[in-house]
This record gives structure tokens, C-alpha cells and sequence, in this order.
């Protein structure tokens, strides 16, 4: 197993959407009842996670030992800020305090690479997270062994 595992997606960091509800009447005795689903956009964006990580993984065997997990999510400058504002922002000096929560993000992407990089997210005992602009978007993450299983 590598000392550590990288992953990066291209494109704009997104955030693990919330489970909706929804009521329903059971065919078989009339009660009723309530059902959960994962948005569409959040399973595909997780969807492209996990073949990035499978990718990476290359067949191996998920993780089954204690990990650190870091992301950086690179934000694009907004295209309506000014070049000074824009350089600002891509020197480290304006940082992206928006939407999407930073652990939204996180979520994500650990729950996408269950099974894939580790066995399961419960494995996390150490992380850190940062939200950056950059010129291209994307979302990376190392994840390394740090102890044993």
C-alpha cells in the first residue's frame, strides 16, 4: 500500500446535499409512512468521487487501518470581481467564506470513497480541510495511514 493516496476531481467543489423527505401511503395496509432519498446531484457528484478513488486505487484493497484525511477545495475567482480583487484572492489574501460549507464538502467525499479508499469513514481520526480560490477548480484530497487496524 502507498504511504499516501491522493485524489483530485476537477471541476467546482460541491457540498453532500441534504436527504429529502417524503411522505407516502403503504399499498399493503394503508398507513402511512415516510421515505428518505439522496438528491440527484449530490449521488452523481459522489459518483465521480468514487471512480476518481477507484481509479487511484487501482484494484487494491480498501484501507482497513486508522487515516488522516485532508482536502483542499480550489474555488474559481468570481468572474465579476475586479483584477486587483481577483489577484488578492489568488495570492491567499481573500478566502472563499461562501457556500458550500467546508464540511458539507468533506462529507462528500468521505462518504464516497467508503469501500473504495477505506473500509469506513469511522477510520478518520485526524483531518484538516481548507477552502482556497485558484485558477482551476478542483477538489483534492490525501488520505495516509496512521496507525494500524
Amino acid at each position: 500500500m502507498p504511504p499516501e493516496i491522493m485524489i483530485q476531481l476537477a471541476g467546482t467543489p460541491q457540498a453532500k446535499g441534504r436527504a429529502r423527505a417524503f411522505g407516502y401511503k403503504s399499498k399493503k395496509t394503508g398507513k402511512m409512512g415516510v421515505g428518505h432519498y439522496t438528491p440527484e446531484r449530490t449521488r452523481t457528484y459522489e459518483g465521480m468521487i468514487r471512480t476518481a478513488a477507484m481509479e487511484v486505487m487501482a484494484g487494491q484493497a480498501p484501507l482497513a487501518a486508522p487515516v488522516e484525511f485532508h482536502l483542499r477545495a480550489v474555488f474559481p475567482v468570481p468572474a465579476s470581481w475586479s483584477k486587483k480583487k481577483r489577484a488578492l484572492a489568488l495570492a491567499g489574501q481573500l478566502m472563499p467564506a461562501k457556500k458550500p460549507d467546508a464540511d458539507n464538502v468533506v462529507k462528500a467525499w468521505t462518504d464516497a470513497c467508503n469501500e473504495v479508499v477505506f473500509l469506513d469513514d469511522a477510520q478518520i481520526v485526524r483531518g484538516s480541510f481548507e477552502k482556497v480560490y485558484g485558477e482551476a477548480p478542483l477538489v483534492a484530497v490525501t488520505v495516509r495511514v496512521i496507525g494500524e487496524a
